[in-house]
């Protein structure tokens, strides 16, 4: 059975964030501006994205 995987894109800079949402950004993988990665959709994936939501785009 196929995981179902959510496409994030970091699309604002993490610059002006605060230390702990910089970290949830570099724990997502995300590295630079526009950098899109693939992750499984799970309920940590979802709470990570959502601490974050003003500096992502995500994709189903």
């Amino acid at each position: 059975m196929a995981d179902k995987k959510i496409k994030i894109t970091l699309t604002k800079s993490p610059i002006g964030a605060t230390p702990k949402q910089k970290k949830v950004v570099e724990a997502l993988g995300l590295k630079k501006m526009h950098h899109t990665v693939e992750l499984i959709d799970n309920a940590a994936t979802r709470g990570a994205v959502e601490k974050v939501r003003h500096l992502v785009t995500v994709e189903e």
